[in-house]
């Protein structure tokens, strides 16, 4: 990527207008903590495997008991793609962005659905460590985004 112009470019957040928080029982523990900027973890009650996203029922054993497990904040880049065309109007000011799943190795075997956000593209790569970062918007939600671990 190296001789491909926007390779400098810097990751940016998509609008927060178009994002649209709804939670359940079983999602809202996640997004309370990330409003407290915590990074957490559903793991079963009973035999201790992550889920993510949190569901009513263990995969693994079908038990309901969950514990939020708090998290580092750490992150493997497992797959990603770069948007460079805005498709609606209010994203314009957000091109680009990089939507990404991020393994979180602190919870095995989940994956997080998010963002990779002021990170050179250039240095993206499948592999690539990350740290979580906070998104605060301005309807109370917070957002759990990621950024190269090595960003200076």
């Amino acid at each position: 990527m190296s001789g491909n112009p926007n390779s400098a470019a810097i990751a940016k957040a998509p609008p927060t207008g178009l994002f649209r928080l709804t939670t359940d029982q079983w999602t809202k523990p996640f997004w309370d903590a990330a409003r407290e900027h915590r990074l957490v973890g559903a793991a079963c009650a009973d035999c201790g495997r992550f889920r993510m996203p949190p569901t009513p029922f263990c995969p693994h054993c079908r038990s309901q008991r969950i514990d939020w497990r708090e998290l580092s904040g750490r992150g493997i880049l497992y797959s990603y793609t770069i948007v460079a065309r805005a498709i609606m109007p209010e994203m314009v000011d957000s091109i680009p962005y990089v939507p990404a799943l991020v393994n979180l190795p602190d919870a095995p075997g989940t994956r997080l659905i998010t963002n990779v956000v002021g990170s050179p593209l250039g240095r993206l790569r499948i592999g690539a460590p990350l740290r979580v970062t906070w998104l605060d918007t301005d309807d109370g939600v917070t957002i759990p985004m990621f950024t190269l671990e090595d960003n200076e």
